[in-house]
């Protein structure tokens, strides 16, 4: 079967989005599907006429009746474009979590994207998920007469995080933008000064370079350059070297539509702390880490201070999270799921022409 497969900007980005799609689109190629994967230039997505001119011209240049995948980000703001070309094309639209849904949005612009991006999907043969939680949310927004189909992200196997470093390492990786919290995590470690630990933040300081700025400064404000490093992103050897390293992981997210990092701790058996915010309730498995809500750095720094101060605490969890690594999903699961996703999406379009 062929497929095309359609993303905004860079293919190969280093986010949680971009490297499920990349692996999805790798687990189907490894089944025999041939699969063209086409980044659009552009802002997304608040589509400029850049990003509009490449979608239109990348659907236009399509034999009638092609199956083609479209990442959210670059569907949602160009409903007029996937509109022109859903007669003659099957498209299928892949949400990670609705636009409306990104931290830091004003009302006018959140109405604006949630507007833009309903009317997107209806134009959809069907709609894939990355999460239950966001099947859910789409419902919410009244999303619905699309056939819909949820297929979770899997995760590589992984060596076993050392245990019981002097001082504790935390790690987080997560890209530098609001959403992702790193301003309520210095907060927090700036509260829990007095203990003895270091934090390395792995993630692009380049996506939101203004919110990076202030991140930074706010480390050093609080003087714990020294302690909490922000190491923008790295090399695939230096990330596999800081899980190995790892002693807790922390992700402070506000909203994650699934939060693929932590099953990625899990896999390393690593204990983690985190939020409630968004899929983060339903993707951290009970006895495997804490949850706290969102934005509360109060409550992020007595869950810091704890996990940090009682070893016995942490390591009841590092077992939880260990017990966990056996019965995490691979790529390989994911993409038979995501195959049988998209051949019963296409399957209703077919029936119903």
């Amino acid at each position: 079967m062929t497929l095309h497969f359609i993303v905004a900007g860079d293919p190969a980005q280093h986010t949680g989005g971009y490297r499920y799609d990349a692996r999805i689109v790798g687990a189907l190629r490894a089944r025999g599907w041939t699969v063209e994967v086409t980044g659009l230039p552009g802002r997304f997505p608040d589509a400029d006429d850049t990003a509009r001119r490449g979608l239109q011209r990348t659907l236009a240049a399509l034999p009638d009746g092609s199956a083609v995948v479209i990442d959210g980000l670059a569907l949602g703001g160009l409903p007029d474009v996937a509109a022109a070309h859903a007669g003659r094309l099957r498209l299928i639209a892949l949400i990670h979590h609705p636009l409306a849904d990104e931290t830091g949005l004003d009302a006018d612009r959140r109405s604006a994207l949630l507007h833009s991006e309903c009317a997107a999907l209806s134009h959809m043969t069907g709609i894939v998920t990355s999460s239950p939680f966001t099947a859910r949310r789409l419902a919410h927004y009244g999303v619905g007469g699309r056939p819909l189909a949820v297929v979770e992200p899997g995760v590589d196997a992984a060596p076993l995080a050392a245990a019981d470093q002097q001082p504790p390492r935390l790690l987080c990786v997560a890209t530098i933008t609001p959403r992702k919290g790193h301003d309520v995590l210095v907060a927090a470690l700036a509260s829990v000064a007095d203990l003895d630990w270091t934090c390395d933040c792995i993630g692009s300081t380049r996506r939101t370079p203004s919110h990076a700025a202030q991140v930074a400064a706010q480390i050093s404000a609080t003087g714990l350059d020294a302690r909490i490093r922000l190491h923008g992103e790295c090399s695939d050897a230096a990330l596999a070297a800081a899980w190995r390293a790892a002693d807790l992981f922390v992700l402070p997210s506000h909203y994650e539509g699934y939060g693929m990092v932590i099953t990625e701790a899990l896999a390393h058996g690593l204990p983690v702390l985190t939020t409630t915010g968004g899929a983060l309730s339903d993707t951290l498995p009970p006895g495997s880490g804490v949850a706290v809500p969102p934005g509360d750095a109060p409550a992020l720094a007595a869950a810091l201070r704890h996990l940090i101060g009682d070893a016995s605490a942490r390591h009841a969890l590092r077992a939880g999270a260990r017990a966990r690594r056996a019965d995490l999903p691979d790529w390989t699961a994911a993409g038979d799921v995501f195959a049988a996703a998209l051949r019963n999406l296409l399957a209703v379009e077919d029936h119903a022409a």
